[in-house]
C-alpha cells in the first residue's frame, strides 16, 4: 500500500500574506486539509478546488475536537495514501501540539513534516511597533502558556516575575486571558503593579483590538475593553514606549 504523508504546516497569525512561501506550496499540493478553528477562510482556499477539507477546532473555553479523534484523522487519511495537510494557527510547534502528533504519526509509521509558521505572539507586538527584545529594554524573551493541562498546577507565575525582573526578559502569554486575574495575582509577586503590558487580541487580522496598560490594571483592562481569545498578552519594559489607544485598530502595521 502507497502511505501518503503528513505536513504539519503553522498558517501564521492570520493573516494571510504572512504565510511562508513553504507554506502555501504545502497547502497548494494537499489531498486532505485538518483544518484549525483559527485558520482564515483564504489561506484555506489555496487548497485544490479536488481537496477535502476538514475543519477540526481547537479553541480555549470552546467544544473542541479530541486531539486523538485529530491523529486518528490523519494516520486514516495517510495510510489511505492523500497527502495531508494538518494546518494550523501560528506555529506548530509553539503551543499547537505539533510535538504530540509529530510523536503520534512517527509512532504509526508515517512520514511527518513540519513547516513553521509566524505565530501569533511576535506579531502581536509587531504591529504595536515595538520590538520583543529591544536591547534597551530586555535581554530575552519568554512564551509561555496561560492554559494549564487538566491535572497539572500550570506555570508557577511568582517564580517566572522573579526570573524576568532579575533578567530583564519580555513575556508573552498565549491563551491567557481567561486566567487574568489569577496571572496578574501571580505575576505581582515579583513585578512592580507599573510594569507595562498589551493585549493584542485576533493579531494581524483586519478586526484586531488592542490595549496598553500596566500589571496591575491586567484583569480591569480585558474587563473593561471585553478583550476576549484569541488574544495574547505581552508583558515588560519593551511595551513601555506605545501610547496607543485601549481597544483600537493597530496604528501601524509591519511586515
Amino acid at each position: 500500500m502507497n502511505t501518503g504523508i503528513v505536513t504539519l504546516v503553522g498558517a501564521g497569525p492570520g493573516d494571510p500574506e504572512l504565510l511562508t512561501i513553504k507554506a502555501a506550496k504545502a497547502i497548494g499540493a494537499a489531498t486532505v486539509l485538518l483544518v484549525d478553528d483559527l485558520v482564515s477562510d483564504e489561506i484555506v482556499a489555496l487548497a485544490p478546488p479536488t481537496a477535502r477539507v476538514v475543519h477540526v477546532g481547537k479553541r480555549g473555553g470552546c467544544n473542541s475536537t479530541p486531539q486523538a479523534f485529530i491523529e486518528k484523522l490523519m494516520v486514516m487519511a495517510a495510510r489511505e495514501g492523500e497527502n495531508v495537510v494538518r494546518l494550523k494557527g501560528g506555529d506548530p510547534f509553539i503551543f499547537g501540539r505539533g510535538g504530540e502528533e509529530v510523536e503520534h504519526l512517527q509512532a504509526a509509521g508515517i512520514e511527518v513534516r513540519v513547516i513553521n509558521g509566524i505565530t501569533s505572539g511576535l506579531a502581536a507586538v509587531t504591529s504595536l511597533g515595538v520590538a520583543l527584545t529591544h536591547r534597551d529594554h530586555a535581554h530575552g524573551v519568554v512564551f509561555v502558556t496561560g492554559h494549564a493541562r487538566p491535572g497539572s498546577d500550570g506555570t508557577d507565575w511568582g517564580t517566572l516575575a522573579a526570573t524576568a525582573r532579575h533578567a530583564r526578559l519580555t513575556l508573552v502569554i498565549y491563551m491567557g486571558v481567561s486566567a487574568a486575574a489569577r496571572i496578574q495575582e501571580g505575576l505581582l509577586s515579583g513585578l512592580p503593579a507599573s510594569t507595562p503590558v498589551a493585549i493584542v487580541q485576533r493579531a494581524s487580522l483586519p478586526d484586531q483590538r488592542q490595549a496598553v496598560t500596566t500589571l496591575g490594571e491586567l484583569s480591569a483592562t480585558i474587563e473593561r475593553e471585553q478583550l476576549a481569545s484569541p488574544c495574547v498578552i505581552v508583558v515588560g519594559d519593551v511595551i513601555g514606549g506605545i501610547r496607543a489607544a485601549a481597544s483600537t485598530p493597530a496604528a501601524a502595521r509591519f511586515g
